[in-house]
């Protein structure tokens, strides 16, 4: 029997078919309509929903749903912020009437990536085996989700692991969630290149964080302060969630980890400056292995927990 497995956000909403080993032997991506209505975005996930099973030829026994967030695990409802006019749109229960006889399980796309990679990606090819993760993705913005001992980690709404929401910077700049100084604000891609060109990086108009990765690569002096800045603050929250975790893995993925070396070398360096205890003597940092596909292995995952 498949796993239906659902990946939604604000710029793709993909589907799969995963086998009990993980392994997708149908995927299909369709970009999520901009700016549309809550019913128009539906309407994008029903066919893609039918799409799937129509490959399932009747062979689906659970759903797996990786949604944006804020969601809401008791009404079964998601807030996508990048999906503005679902609010407290019944996401569960639609999906659950379109598949029909099968459970269906909610989860961020924060929490999915992780067990994700948990699963199948760096948290199993790392070694030794972690059962402590934070799975994260440093990109336009910074999310997270957490495994704690095996499972996943939703806390009381379902959205635990909200880990670019840490404060590094008290009188930092003001953060869209309402506060100041949040890991988001120094270490997403646009915080990088807005700090880099108001600190002297000469770029055209509409370079972004790869453009960015590209010049401090080249020993550009700017960018590569702008990176060092940036690692800086992640391995302070870092430090910060696994002393309250106890982690023994973090793995990274997202646009701006695709820079390697540069966001990874001064990460790992500055990482035992901040986490001085003990017991997080042995915490590992690595990339993420799964690439786009993580947040639909973690789904299928998901579905499993029942």
């Amino acid at each position: 029997m498949l796993t239906l497995c659902l990946d939604i956000g604000g710029t793709k909403i993909a589907a799969g078919l995963a086998d009990p080993a993980g392994a997708l032997v149908h995927t299909a991506v369709r970009p999520t309509p901009p700016g549309a209505a809550a019913e128009e975005v539906w309407a994008a996930v029903a066919a893609i929903i039918a799409e799937a099973q129509r490959a399932a030829e009747g062979a689906v026994a659970a759903v797996g749903i990786a949604s944006a967030g804020p969601i809401d695990l008791h009404s079964g409802t998601v807030n996508p912020i990048n999906i503005r006019s679902w609010r407290r749109f019944p996401l569960r229960d639609r999906v659950a009437a379109a598949v029909p006889g099968v459970p269906v399980r909610l989860g961020g796309d924060g929490v999915c990536m992780a067990l994700g990679e948990h699963w199948l990606g760096a948290g199993k090819s790392a070694g030794p085996a972690a059962r402590f993760m934070l799975g994260m993705v440093v990109s336009t913005g910074v999310g997270g989700g957490l495994v704690l001992d095996g499972a996943p980690y939703t806390g009381r709404t379902g959205n635990a692991g909200h880990v670019g929401h840490v404060v590094v910077e008290q009188d930092g700049r003001p953060c869209p969630c309402g506060g100041r100084g949040c890991v988001e604000t120094v270490a997403a891609g646009p915080s990088l290149v807005r700090w880099a060109r108001a600190n002297g990086w000469s770029a055209p108009p509409g370079a972004g964080a790869s453009d960015l990765a590209a010049a401090a690569a080249a020993s550009d002096p700017v960018a590569q302060r702008a990176f060092r800045r940036g690692a800086n603050a992640l391995a302070a929250m870092i430090a910060s969630v696994a002393a309250v975790c106890d982690l023994d893995l973090v793995v990274i993925g997202g646009g701006v980890a695709k820079s390697g070396p540069l966001l990874f070398e001064p990460l790992r360096a500055a990482l035992p400056g901040d986490a001085g205890l003990d017991f997080l003597a042995g915490l590992r940092v690595v990339p993420a292995e799964l690439g786009g596909e993580a947040g639909l292995i973690g789904a299928a995952r998901l579905a499993s927990f029942g």
